[in-house]
């Protein structure tokens, strides 16, 4: 494989003129430019990124740990952050932890020994992610993703949880339904229980009862919606509406009122959250709360090339705002 070296011998001059031409970053005569870029082509070479990253100090790419779901809305976070490093000139890594701790914790070690610049870190695990591994790199940023509370420096992204199960209960409540369940995430994780707070704090401000079975815990995936709809289904009385704490879930929702010949939202309303993409083509086409998930990428790109810039501030909590969107799930009574 040739180096710059080669190149330089065959073209009659120093590296660094090789560097200046190829880099761009320098003025070189046409006439010298020209013999740079012919041995170039007849020798086949091509720069090292890593000798150019051991040089700057910098690999110009991003590592992401993520948990795989069939929740269509990491996907659209992942496309949101692809995009947003690629506008800033980075490449980014993907890793999936599959839910395992031990897989979690190397996988963060293996990204940070390939000395990625910066790290985001978007796992639904409980388990967090290992403080001793952090703290051997403590040059590299790292944003937490919708995961709180960490005791670490990471700055952390999250949406307003809290607010967006309030809003959708709300909504409900305003559209006239009174006997109104919701469907959790599981409560281990940080949004799923601040969405849960929402709902019971809406239901409690508007001063009605959460009926007994009316809160059922699921798993943010399409199946733990279809068994919790199920569940809620063999109450009596049923509910007139339910707010399912993420889209996948609803999905599930749909199918298991389906099967059970029953209407959205004739016979029961429903409400979901995210806005993934899939939501606007479902039938009836489903209200939600929309999480700005191209901005939350775009947010951890920039928080992390800003800490990089930065290293010395403070921990950064920031905090995205919920939408109601409003579609065919939910009627009135």
């Amino acid at each position: 494989m040739a180096t710059m070296k080669d190149v330089a011998r065959l073209a009659g001059v120093s590296t660094s003129t090789v560097s200046h031409v190829i880099n761009n970053n320098r003025f070189v005569s046409e006439a010298v430019r020209e013999k740079v870029t012919t041995a170039i082509g007849n020798l086949n070479y091509a720069p090292s990124a890593l000798a150019r990253s051991l040089k700057l100090k910098q690999t110009r790419t991003i590592g992401m740990l993520l948990t795989a779901s069939s929740n269509p809305f990491y996907s659209e976070v992942v496309r949101g952050v692809e995009r947003s490093c690629y506008e800033r000139g980075y490449s980014l890594v993907l890793c999936n932890t599959e839910g395992d701790e031990a897989r979690m914790n190397r996988s963060l070690e293996t990204l940070l020994q390939k000395r990625v610049d910066g790290l985001l870190i978007m796992c639904t695990e409980s388990h967090l992610p290992s403080a001793d591994i952090l703290n051997r790199y403590p040059s590299v940023p790292s944003v937490m993703m919708d995961w709180a509370p960490f005791d670490g420096g990471s700055d952390i992204i999250q949406d307003n949880s809290l607010l967006g199960g309030e809003m959708a209960t709300r909504y409900l409540i305003s559209r006239g339904y009174r006997r109104i369940a919701c469907i959790t995430g599981p409560q281990d994780k940080t949004p799923a229980r601040l969405r849960l707070n929402g709902y019971l704090q809406a239901m409690n401000n508007a001063d009605l009862p959460v009926l007994p079975g009316y809160v059922v815990t699921g798993d943010f995936k399409f199946q733990g919606g279809f068994n919790a709809m199920n569940q809620l289904l063999a109450i009596n009385p049923q509910p007139e509406a339910v707010f399912t704490s993420n889209d996948a879930m609803a999905v599930g929702v749909y199918h298991a009122l389906y099967q059970a010949g029953l209407s959205v939202p004739q016979d029961i309303a429903v409400i979901g959250y995210d806005d993934i993409e899939l939501a606007r083509y479902m039938t009836p086409p489903l209200t939600t709360i929309h999480q700005p998930k191209d901005d939350l990428g775009e947010l951890a790109i920039d928080t992390l090339i800003h800490r990089l810039a930065a290293p010395g501030g403070s921990q950064q909590l920031l905090v995205l705002t919920p939408e109601l969107i409003e579609r065919g799930s939910v009627a009135g009574i």
